[in-house]
């Protein structure tokens, strides 16, 4: 909990009791059901909470923004994010029930009220019903285009235009190259000084049209 208060000085009260439940109800859940491994779970506010929120370094979000978290896994990158941007709005849908039941459970538990999960793949989702997408290393990047790309509407609900914000790692050139698309990379060793983040980017495209 101390490493998201040394970056996000800032946090309201509700905020910092928010991130700091996050650890024992990810210890309860992640004991029921494995989402998490053992090693990451010690290491949950490094390896999850504050990589997921690299995010909000290149992308603030308005209030009202409607943010789709695909891939959700147990929670990541969304609830970070509903956490930090509580006027936004987000979706987190995962095609697996037991990891959508750990962020309701998640959810509920720190009573966050910005976020539902729902059991799905993004493709059975309504066309233009977001205003940005999140994943973290869910699939390869033009696979994850064809996915969420006709969800998105073209605007601007934050400090960048509406599009795409994805975590992920290690040489993209080609990945990205394949989308045939136009990327912005920013390297998360920018934003936090822990070894863990050297190879780590978020990539981001907007919806132009």
């Amino acid at each position: 909990m101390e490493l998201i208060e040394h970056y996000f000085p800032d946090l309201t009260s509700e905020q910092r009791r928010q991130f700091a439940l996050l650890g024992s109800l990810y210890a309860t859940w992640n004991a029921r059901i494995n989402v998490i491994s053992r090693k990451d779970q010690e290491q949950l506010y490094l390896r999850h909470v504050l990589h997921s929120l690299a995010i909000a370094r290149v992308c603030r979000f308005d209030a009202g923004a409607r943010v789709l978290d695909v891939g959700c896994g147990g929670g990541f990158p969304g609830v970070p994010l509903a956490i930090l941007f509580p006027e936004a709005r987000f979706m987190a849908v995962d095609s697996i029930r037991k990891k959508i039941a750990v962020v309701e459970a998640v959810a509920e538990g720190i009573g966050l009220r910005n976020l539902e999960a729902r059991c799905l793949r993004a493709e059975q989702l309504p066309a233009r019903s977001f205003d940005y997408a999140v994943s973290r290393a869910v699939t390869q990047m033009p696979v994850f285009v064809g996915w969420v790309w006709d969800k998105l509407v073209p605007g601007r609900r934050g400090s960048l235009p509406n599009g795409i914000l994805y975590l992920k790692g290690g040489d993209l050139t080609d990945e990205l190259a394949g989308t045939g698309m136009a990327w912005r990379r920013f390297a998360i060793a920018d934003f936090f000084d822990e070894p863990f983040f050297e190879t780590k980017q978020v990539v981001y495209t907007p919806k132009t049209r």
